[in-house]
């Protein structure tokens, strides 16, 4: 029998912002707000953006439109101080939705791709956002080093060897993933890779099932992903379905992101609750806040406004996550503790 509330006139949202929460899908370069483009805009552009011409940036109609937002967007990101920038800010704002540890993708296949440099400073950058906003906000960070698919296996190699060869310097790179397109980029391309990032200690999750079908997500556990980013058209075979409930896979789901790229059609057909009441161990994320219109507190109200989760419901993701996550044994213990005893 569920616990009853101390405070039977508590306020939902406010109570969902203190639940101690982690977030473990999420861009680093997907989180910039438009008042902090403004800043890198001032750095880098002969004519500033304004607030409102920034704002304006982050609005498209489908997921070509996404895309071009995300390019206007980012291609402010010059130097390493721009990812110091972005990595502060991105801390300081978990910290107030109440998010006390965050995994986050950084792509480096776009550092040695678009920038064609070198990643080092860019690591030492955000390393040091991340310490700095650490130690002022709470919000424990890692770094999962993100390989974009559809730029190959040579790409990839690149991207998670320097993963490996860097995680000594620094221990807060964690694991590795793949994003990108999966239809150009299928993950049994990467199991080698996988194998290989594997025995150099890092922890493995995959983006599959966003646009493509269940055989993305079938790819994605064969070649070891501990985690699965998005992971949509599970649904579709039930099999998988099966496999997922059994193995308790952590899901990284991201509603308000497959709606507005258009993954999913409709919140009333999005997959969580048939996840979540068939039993598949369902983590909420927030993906690119600011190009969705969300954060993840703003994800934790949705589920529970739109889909009827019971705030004990609510306790028990924010759980999942952090029992998904690639914390120790002993911060990871402590959190849920958190988690268990909060509210009550």
């Amino acid at each position: 029998m569920a616990k009853k509330q101390k405070n039977d006139a508590i306020d939902p949202v406010e109570w969902l912002r203190g639940l101690p929460k982690c977030e473990l899908h999420l861009h680093l370069e997907g989180t910039i707000l438009p008042a902090t483009l403004v800043a890198l805009s001032e750095r880098h552009d002969a004519i500033p953006l304004t607030l409102d011409g920034a704002t304006a940036l982050y609005k498209y109609d489908n997921f070509l439109g996404f895309l071009q937002s995300f390019k206007a967007v980012t291609e402010r990101l010059r130097g390493p101080d721009d990812y110091e920038l972005i990595t502060y800010n991105m801390v300081r704002e978990l910290a107030a939705q109440g998010v006390v540890h965050a995994e986050v993708y950084i792509s480096f296949g776009i550092i040695y791709f678009w920038k064609k440099t070198e990643v080092e400073p860019y690591v030492e950058a955000i390393e040091r956002g991340r310490i700095r906003g650490e130690k002022e906000f709470g919000t424990s960070l890692l770094w999962i080093i993100d390989a974009v698919r559809h730029f190959g296996v040579e790409e990839g190699a690149k991207v998670f060897r320097k993963a490996a060869e860097l995680r000594a310097t620094y221990p807060s790179i964690v694991g590795i993933g793949i994003g990108g397109d999966e239809a150009r980029g299928p993950a049994e391309q990467f199991k080698d890779l996988y194998t290989e990032a594997r025995a150099a200690g890092l922890r493995l999750t995959a983006h599959a099932g966003e646009s493509v079908g269940p055989e993305s997500i079938w790819s994605a556990l064969n070649i070891g992903a501990e985690r699965i980013g998005h992971a949509l058209s599970a649904r579709e075979d039930v099999e998988l379905m099966d496999v997922l409930a059994e193995r308790q896979v952590p899901l990284e789901l991201n509603v308000t992101s497959n709606i507005r790229t258009g993954c999913c059609a409709e919140f009333e057909t999005h997959p969580l609750q048939e996840y979540f009441e068939r039993g598949l161990m369902v983590t909420i994320n927030s993906d690119d806040p600011p190009m969705f219109g969300s954060d993840l507190l703003g994800e934790y109200v949705l589920v529970h406004e739109r889909y009827g989760f019971t705030l004990d419901q609510m306790r028990e993701l924010a759980a999942n996550a952090v029992e998904a996550s690639f914390l120790g044994p002993e911060r990871k213990v402590a959190l849920l503790q958190a988690v268990e005893q909060y509210g009550w």
